[in-house]
């Protein structure tokens, strides 16, 4: 039975102060510096001593789930492993004490890090130019449409529409409407792919932008891109490249190659940035040339003796974050880039690809497969034949973490009933991935012999099932 782990102000010993502060001065009394609303008689700060507190975060700690424990197959996210050389990197104090205003020229090292990455994402996405301020993917898109609409105005047009396919991700509806744009959603059809027919309905001259993920939110490579790509240009649309499944076709095939006139990259998914639990993260921008002239200020750029930054951008939309984004995380994305090189890059798609379809393979047994096609990185299961017996994916899920494992994604993409939405990545081991399938089966083996303990799961964590629609819908975030 594993020990309850009291909250700290459960472990306050008054009898025995361990806290000893000194008495102030007299010109830095409370009452002389403070306002009496703001002055207060004591301070509920617990009486505990040093070991109690490391025991304490210690404990609390061993709590928590990652990558660096255990397998997390988390679909449309890539939680995977990424090499800790590149966090010593950017531990390193010549880059963790650099101010962002230090002047330029003793700033060369760092602004020729930002200038080669982004010559490095130019290559690998196949645009002209980058900038790295947008702090994640969401803000990425953002900023995008954006620029995107503000190239549109220039022209003279005002196109309202932004197209998103219904296996999208959530956060591209999301941010067309920060934008200012109207989103209309695109049925997919029997492949789980866009169809140029059905396309072929939907576009006209209020359409601004048509936004993909390719691979799409399935883990499918949208075979006609080529012809989907022509349809939205010959409409005068744009077409914008969600990168949160570059994992798929890294070193292979380039968005700018497909006709993609903007892209955002997530370096927090792609290139060596662990991520979840609000951050630290990056959504760099790429475009064409034709949009360069509209990227957010400063542009870092290159004279030939030194770097600098760029505020004279003619029709630029302006800043989106302060200064020029999260400089540790496009110093880990530059070190796995040169660390891996193009053939490392490559390599990384196969195993992401090759593990995927692997465990596909392993799983389809046990649950539908809406969409049989081979996959990239990422694939979507249905337990929609479970539900007879009265489980859902939810139950597996949950029965999962009982077993050391993080469960997959479920319920989305919402255009597949019961989903389970699995990437086991690149880094994962056939011995790993084994496992994984034998978990899934000892659990199908539950559902029939004792199929409570699966309808009651998790039974091994530190707290067992929550009610998470209530959860979400009553906010209380005080200790008590």
């Amino acid at each position: 039975m594993k020990k309850k782990i009291p909250l700290i102000k459960e472990l306050n010993n008054d009898e025995k102060p361990t806290i000893h502060l000194p008495e102030p001065l007299e010109d830095f009394l409370p009452e002389k510096i403070l306002p009496k609303d703001l002055l207060r008689e004591s301070l509920p700060i617990p009486q505990i001593s040093e070991i109690e507190v490391v025991r304490h975060f210690t404990n609390l700690s061993h709590m928590g789930y990652g990558v660096d424990l255990g397998f997390y197959p988390l679909g449309s996210c890539t939680m995977k492993y990424n090499p800790k050389i590149n966090e010593e990197i950017a531990n390193n104090e010549y880059f963790t004490d650099l101010h962002p205003y230090t002047p330029e020229e003793l700033s060369q090292g760092a602004l020729e890090i930002i200038y080669k990455l982004g010559e490095a994402l130019s290559k690998i996405t196949g645009m002209d130019k980058f900038t790295f301020q947008p702090s994640a993917g969401a803000h990425g898109e953002l900023t995008a449409l954006l620029i995107i609409k503000a190239y549109l105005r220039n022209k003279g047009e005002n196109r309202n529409i932004v197209l998103v396919p219904d296996s999208a991700h959530g956060t591209n509806p999301a941010s067309a409407s920060m934008a200012g744009f109207e989103t209309i959603e695109i049925p997919s059809d029997e492949r789980g792919l866009v169809n140029p027919n059905i396309l072929g309905k939907y576009l006209n001259k209020n359409v601004a932008v048509l936004m993909l993920t390719n691979p799409n939110t399935l883990g499918l490579f949208e075979k006609d891109i080529l012809k989907i790509a022509q349809m939205v240009h010959d409409e005068g649309a744009l077409l914008y490249y969600d990168g949160a499944n570059l994992n798929g076709i890294m070193g292979y095939a380039r968005p700018g190659d497909m006709g993609f006139d903007a892209v955002h990259v997530n370096l927090h998914k792609t290139f060596s940035t662990p991520h979840g639990g609000g951050g630290p993260g990056a959504g760099p921008v790429g475009v064409k040339d034709f949009l360069k002239d509209y990227l957010p200020v400063p542009t870092v750029e290159y004279d030939g003796n030194k770097y600098y930054l760029n505020y004279q951008v003619p029709k630029t939309i302006g800043r989106v974050r302060t200064f020029y984004g999260n400089f540790l995380v496009m110093l880990k994305a530059y070190a796995y880039i040169r660390l891996l090189g193009d053939e490392g890059l490559k390599k990384t798609t196969e195993m992401a690809v090759l593990n995927a379809n692997y465990l596909k393979e392993k799983l389809k047994a046990y649950f539908e497969l809406p969409y049989p096609s081979i996959c990239k990185h990422e694939f979507v299961l249905s337990g929609k034949n479970l539900k007879e017996k009265g489980i859902k994916v939810l139950d597996i899920a949950k029965r999962l973490l009982d077993y050391g494992v993080h469960p997959p994604t479920i319920y989305f993409p919402l255009i597949v009933e019961e989903a389970l939405m699995i990437e086991p990545t690149e880094t994962e081991t056939k011995y790993t991935l084994d496992e994984f399938v034998e978990i899934i089966r000892n659990i199908l083996k539950e559902v029939d012999e004792n199929p409570d303990i699966v309808k009651n799961a998790p039974h091994n964590t530190p707290v067992k099932r929550l009610n998470e629609v209530y959860a979400a819908k009553v906010l209380k975030v005080n200790w008590k």
